[in-house]
């Protein structure tokens, strides 16, 4: 399997407890990165384009807010077992330097 980008990751796990628009995925994307993942919108829409077409989310609901139609969307099954990989992957691959013997690399 092949890795999957940070901003991926973020915006599957993000998604993670439920439905999220836009503008809340970007900014739970950004929390939940400690900050380093900062979506812009063209970026995240993009993704989401191809997320949906991947099957790993789908669009949940629409409604019209302040006259401005707001999409949210929900991650599928197949998207929260892709994420649920890439982050056994990354645990696997960080056991290969956090816990071993010798000096604490800087």
């Amino acid at each position: 399997m092949r890795s999957m980008s940070e901003p991926t990751y973020f915006i599957l796990a993000a998604l993670l407890d439920g439905p999220l628009h836009g503008y809340a995925i970007i900014k739970r994307a950004g929390e939940q990165s400690g900050g380093r993942v900062r979506l812009a919108v063209g970026t995240l829409y993009g993704a989401l384009d191809r997320l949906a077409g991947n099957g790993s989310i789908a669009v949940d609901r629409e409604e019209v807010v302040d006259g401005r139609p707001r999409r949210y969307f929900r991650i599928t099954e197949d998207g929260a077992n892709a994420v649920a990989e890439e982050a056994k992957r990354m645990e696997r691959a960080a056991r290969v330097v956090i816990g071993r013997p010798g000096p604490v690399l800087p």
